[in-house]
């Protein structure tokens, strides 16, 4: 897999990185407050050694409801410890005992409301973090200056190589999709495999605005995004406002998830888009003939409540907080070089 710039250069620090499954919680923060009434039952599940897809699956099974009508916001983690929440349509039907997914030890039921609802992919408002990086090497005042640094500044908004699969597996499996043109695949696997090309171009688009050093300010053109929300608007020419309120973190320079409508566009910023990704148009226009529309992401994530602590033993304990879609290892990359 490639490695994209990192905004603070080079790391020297490195360390390892899920040791154990305990070293990576992740504890996903819904936003809003179940009903208490309607037909799709929402439920709180805490999952350790399991991805997401596996567990929509056992709640299929122990429910008899298809997988259609089961639901969850955001992807979690397999190695790793973490709290989500999943939406099953009962509409009628008597509940099954969710107890039962308890037995194989490898989940807890942390709470089951009604909701009138279904959970819907993003809408989760952010995701709390506890990582513990182990055998630790570096610099401390090094890592202490960083980590500083990113408290205050952020980071690049990388997709994550938990994006691109195993040894981009999933990047593979998205190339040839690509190549071979219409396949037999789920729909499911079909939108990861969109997804997933979508990320590879914003990737792309990000570390060209990384190593210009423009990545965490905003140029004439640039789409911005509120910090915090899904609202966004063009900014055609940059005052003094907007770079304050960029500096402060209250909004975000962004860039686009390919899909319709960029086609059509022949401004300064497209043009620029076009030159960088000169060898991976044939991606765009793919993604352009899927139905896909004009997505937007921001450059930058701030990370919320973010703290850490050195420990004796040579870890680095962390805790922070993203808002939901950005990734932790994206900001681990900026200060340790990490092995899992």
């Amino acid at each position: 897999m490639r490695e994209w710039p990192t905004a603070a250069g080079a790391t020297v620090a490195s360390a390892v990185l899920r040791s154990q499954p305990e070293d990576f919680r992740v504890d996903e923060e819904l936003g809003f407050e179940p009903e208490g009434e309607g037909e799709h039952v929402f439920l709180r599940l805490q999952k350790r050694c399991l991805n997401t897809a596996e567990l929509a699956q056992r709640l299929s099974s122990l429910s008899g409801i298809h997988p259609r009508d089961i639901a969850f916001s955001g992807m979690k983690d397999r190695n790793a410890v973490t709290r989500q929440w999943f939406s099953v349509r009962m509409a009628g039907r008597p509940e099954p005992d969710w107890q039962q997914l308890e037995s194989a030890g490898d989940v807890q039921v942390l709470a089951a409301r009604r909701h009138r609802r279904k959970l819907k992919r993003g809408v989760h408002r952010s995701n709390r973090f506890t990582l513990v990086l182990r055998e630790l090497q570096g610099d401390r005042e090094d890592l202490e200056q960083r980590l500083r640094l990113l408290r205050s500044v952020g980071a690049p908004n990388y997709f994550g190589p938990q994006r691109f699969g195993r040894d981009g597996g999933n990047l593979a499996q998205a190339t040839r999709l690509l190549q071979t043109g219409t396949r037999r695949l789920s729909r499911q696997k079909r939108s990861l495999l969109l997804s997933v090309l979508r990320a590879q171009l914003f990737n792309s688009l990000l570390a060209d605005r990384v190593i210009r050093g423009d990545w965490n300010h905003v140029l004439a053109g640039d789409t911005c995004i509120l910090q915090g929300t899904r609202s966004q608007f063009l900014c055609e020419l940059p005052d003094a406002e907007i770079a304050q309120r960029c500096r402060s973190g209250d909004l975000h320079p962004a860039l686009p998830l390919w899909g319709r409508g960029l086609e059509n566009r022949h401004d300064a910023s497209t043009h620029r888009w076009r030159e960088v990704l000169a060898d991976q148009l044939a991606i765009g226009e793919f993604l352009s003939q899927q139905e896909l529309d004009l997505g937007w992401r921001p450059a930058r994530l701030i990370p919320d409540d973010f703290c850490w602590h050195f420990c004796d033993d040579d870890s680095l304990q962390l805790e922070f907080c993203l808002g939901a879609g950005c990734y932790a290892t994206a900001l681990l990359a900026e200060f340790v070089r990490y092995t899992e």
